[in-house]
């Protein structure tokens, strides 16, 4: 099992020095990850919660964190399909160049309607237009000569140089529908679980995704099954997996990896009395969990 660590991403507590600690210390205790995800906007009057209020770009996160590590890996679960997989492949090879080889990219369709019409994307056949996606990515980091006619995207012959260097960013793919778990096994390197996944039933998930490889013919050894853990660390022990006492969450690490699961990564982010406190007793909080959880 592979445990990683999000970076301060939403709210108060979201400041580059805290950033930047979180980032460092995670490296010293020898997290495997650090961890980042995408809010473009937060529409007026809507439920989501104080998570998404307030968020940082993640992969100009990513690329600030960079500079101030140097062995551990970079991820971002996710980044959606709402501009041309042409600008995502430069940024993600940029990102891939600078950090090293680093890089870990989750890719999504999104689900919000606000983020489609603020980028004037659509919503319709956002499965396919996802596969498509992934698609021009891979030939942009790829081939010398990038062509693409498709049914959402076209790229006249061109060069998209420099590429990713010393290699291509791996990627995920997001979603809990049957239809996305399959998608992640024909076309990614790995699958990572939403905010919102049930847990309890993550080992079926991975069971029908092993299937879905062997099925294509694909070796299962190195895929990835990654948890975004929304871990909430309280007093009591609680039904919910990941949270309660340290010692609780510390024995859910070790049932997922039990179920399957090779990687998760603890997100403070998703815990509204982290993001709704101020930014010194979020951090006091902070740094005493990546003490407690580190692997």
């Amino acid at each position: 099992m592979r445990v990683g660590f999000a970076v301060p991403q939403s709210g108060p507590w979201a400041t580059p020095a805290n950033m930047r600690r979180v980032a460092t210390r995670a490296e010293e205790l020898g997290y495997h990850e650090l961890w980042t995800y995408q809010r473009l906007l937060y529409p007026v009057g809507h439920p989501m919660g104080p998570t998404y209020r307030a968020v940082h770009d993640p992969l100009v996160t990513l690329a600030h964190l960079s500079g101030v590590t140097s062995g551990i890996g970079l991820g971002v679960a996710v980044v959606n399909a709402y501009v041309p997989p042409v600008l995502m492949a430069k940024q993600l090879a940029t990102l891939q160049t600078v950090a090293g080889g680093r890089l870990t990219a989750g890719i999504g369709l999104g689900w919000l309607p606000e983020e489609f019409t603020a980028t004037g994307a659509g919503m319709e056949g956002r499965g396919r237009r996802g596969e498509e996606f992934v698609e021009v990515l891979r030939k942009a980091w790829r081939d010398d000569v990038v062509e693409h006619d498709g049914a959402f995207y076209r790229v006249p012959p061109s060069h998209i140089d420099p590429k990713p260097a010393p290699a291509p960013p791996r990627v995920l793919l997001g979603g809990t529908a049957e239809v996305a778990l399959r998608r992640a096994a024909r076309l990614a390197d790995g699958w990572v679980s939403s905010s919102r996944e049930d847990l309890s039933g993550i080992a079926g998930r991975v069971e029908l995704i092993k299937r879905e490889l062997a099925a294509s013919g694909r070796d299962a050894t190195g895929f990835r099954f990654v948890c975004r853990g929304v871990t909430q660390v309280r007093p009591g022990d609680e039904d919910r997996p990941l949270t309660g006492t340290y010692d609780k969450i510390r024995a859910d690490v070790a049932a997922l990896a039990a179920r399957g699961v090779t990687d998760v990564f603890h997100d403070l982010n998703f815990d509204r009395e982290i993001v709704t406190a101020g930014p010194g007793e979020a951090m006091r909080r902070a740094e005493e969990a990546l003490e407690a959880l580190a692997p």
